[in-house]
């Protein structure tokens, strides 16, 4: 069966485990529960201590309250991603057996921050890193054959690439043969074109 918030895809299998897992839990706590993930997804951090406290009543383990923070955390942002409404996650949820008063106060959480959440999730989505620079020079390096001794051209390309996230800057030296370097400069024009195609 396809489910819309996983994408129209099955729903993974362990997201099915993990539902008998939440429905241990009140639905009040539930919606407690859901807050504070939803923290978490929002860059606040999450507060394990009340997360334990939440969870006390049903006796979860360390691994049970990993796993249901990981469960709804998916839940949230797969829903938001594929931008489906809180009444129709509802309906799915109830399908994969989640009881109907924990789905409530998980949607109505989910329906309060959904536009914030997929906010959030459009700013940290494709965050490439950003050339800085690039430097080249050719080294030539003697290789002995049985003949003569010959002078191969070999390319150094540095680049120098900021993050986007820490903004810290990371310099990448590759060495290519003439013949490799040949290729990817043929490569590398191909795709200028081609994009100069599109604009």
């Amino acid at each position: 069966m396809r489910f819309r918030f996983c994408g129209d895809l099955d729903c993974p299998d362990w997201v099915l485990a993990e539902i008998s897992t939440l429905a241990k839990i009140s639905s009040v706590k539930m919606k407690l529960l859901c807050g504070q993930v939803l923290k978490d997804l929002l860059g606040e951090s999450i507060d394990y201590e009340k997360v334990t406290k939440i969870t006390s009543d049903a006796k979860f383990e360390s691994g049970d309250i990993k796993a249901s923070i990981a469960v709804l955390s998916f839940i949230f942002s797969s829903a938001a991603k594929h931008n489906v409404d809180s009444e129709s996650l509802a309906s799915e949820l109830q399908q994969l057996g989640l009881p109907k008063e924990h789905t409530t106060g998980l949607c109505k959480s989910y329906e309060d921050k959904q536009n914030v959440l997929q906010e959030k999730l459009r700013e940290s989505s494709l965050r490439l890193s950003r050339l800085e620079s690039v430097s080249w020079r050719v080294d030539y390096t003697l290789s002995s054959s049985e003949l003569r001794d010959v002078n191969e051209p070999t390319v150094m390309l540095r680049f120098q690439v900021q993050s986007p996230n820490s903004g810290s800057k990371e310099t990448t030296v590759v060495s290519l043969t003439a013949e490799k370097f040949r290729v990817l400069l043929a490569e590398l024009k191909q795709a200028q074109s081609l994009m100069n195609a599109l604009s």
